[in-house]
């Protein structure tokens, strides 16, 4: 089941802004590994959003993984991701971080606060 960020505002305008997000994956199943999805797209004007990251990897049961991508130059950015398999046990959580490594205020998501999607965008 697919789960977005939906689309994050990313300028200096409104305060600092993030040069890399950083991925948090934890698997709590303490038998079952998971094959995550994700996928980072990525909008220079905040009209059209490309695929700039896309990483596929197994999760192997009990495990986390700390994922980082570079997306300065981004006026906005949107993170999705899906676990294949029908575990409920795999925990997410994306932040932005600035080029000096301090979290960006507001760009900070958790479990609860993704959105279904009905599928990840296609890359083209």
């Amino acid at each position: 089941m697919p789960l977005t960020t939906g689309w994050i505002t990313n300028t200096r305008d409104f305060g600092t802004a993030a040069t890399n997000i950083v991925v948090n994956m934890k698997n709590a199943d303490q038998v079952n590994s998971a094959t995550i999805i994700v996928q980072v797209l990525g909008s220079v004007d905040s009209s059209s959003f490309v695929p700039v990251y896309a990483s596929s990897f197994i999760l192997p049961p009990n495990t986390s993984q700390v994922m980082t991508y570079f997306i300065a130059g981004n006026v906005a950015y949107e993170v999705q991701y899906a676990v294949m398999e029908l575990i409920n046990e795999v925990v997410v959580s994306v932040f932005g971080i600035d080029e000096s490594g301090n979290l960006v205020t507001n760009q900070g998501y958790s479990t609860p606060q993704f959105a279904f999607i009905s599928q990840l965008d296609p890359l083209t």
